[in-house]
Formats: C-alpha cells, structure tokens, sequence
C-alpha cells in the first residue's frame, strides 16, 4: 500500500470505489472532513495516478452482451515487434475487456464480451486467429458471473 496514504485518503477511495457519483460534500460527511478538505485530497489522488479514471458500471445482459468469454492467446514468434502488433490490435478491440500477459503455456489472456456465440465465433475466427502474430487460440465460456465489483483490497 502506498505510504503517503493516510486513513482519510483511504476511506475516500473506499468510497469512491463503490460509488463514483459522490461529491465531496457527500465524502466528507462519511468520513468527517469538510468539502474543501476532501477536495483537495481528491485532488491530490488524482495527480498521483492512484485514482486513474471515474465510471459507470454497466449491466452486459441489460445492453444485449450475453457472452462473456476468457479467450488465452498463444504468440507464434516471440519479438517485440510481434507483441507490439498483437497489443495494439487488442487495445483497438471494444469486445476486450482485459487483456494480460501471463506466464505459462498461454502468452495472453482475454476478457471478452459479446451478444452471442456467433459473435464470439467471428471475434476469434475473423479477428485473432489471422492475425499474422497468433499462433494459436483457446476460449471457455464463463456459464455465471459470482463476482464482477473489481473493488480492490484497501486495507
């Protein structure tokens, strides 16, 4: 954990992990500071990169995306020039929602969201699999989600 977090620095990013909207008023009442106090924390947070964006967390189901898949992607060479090409066709991909370099038999890792099987059947077969830098691709199918916050462990 970062040292120059103080236990107020934490309480408002607990907080603002759980429900962005706050406004510092709001903020300072849970955690006994004024507004402008919380401002300037708030603030502060931002500069340094450990608040890095705010947003909304929306359904998938609600929005038509029905399927969630983690898709491991295997490099066939393993250049920089290679990784660079894989990584920035993935930043370009709406349907990637994480992306990892892992180590293993499994070079990348995929969170991916899609409408429907046909869908994430074009994804693989029409956008990974011929791109000039994958070798090889291999998906499983999330059947339930028990747990999607993305809240991180703070203290």
């Amino acid at each position: 954990m970062n040292s120059s977090l103080d236990g107020f620095d934490i309480k408002i990013l607990r907080l603002l992990q759980d429900n962005a909207s706050l406004t510092n008023q709001e903020l300072g009442d849970n955690v006994g500071l004024s507004a402008s106090q919380v401002s300037r924390r708030r603030q502060r947070l931002e500069q340094e990169g450990v608040i890095r964006r705010y947003k909304a967390s929306l359904d998938p189901d609600r929005l038509g995306l029905t399927v969630t898949a983690y898709v491991g992607v295997t490099l066939g060479a393993h250049s920089r020039q290679n990784a660079k090409r894989f990584r920035d066709m993935v930043v370009a991909m709406p349907e990637v929602q994480e992306a990892h370099t892992l180590t293993g038999d499994v070079d990348y890792m995929l969170k991916v969201v899609v409408t429907d099987l046909k869908a994430l059947s074009r994804f693989i077969n029409d956008e990974l699999l011929p791109h000039e830098a994958v070798q090889n691709v291999r998906s499983s199918i999330a059947m339930e989600t028990l747990k999607d916050d993305n809240l991180l462990p703070l203290g």
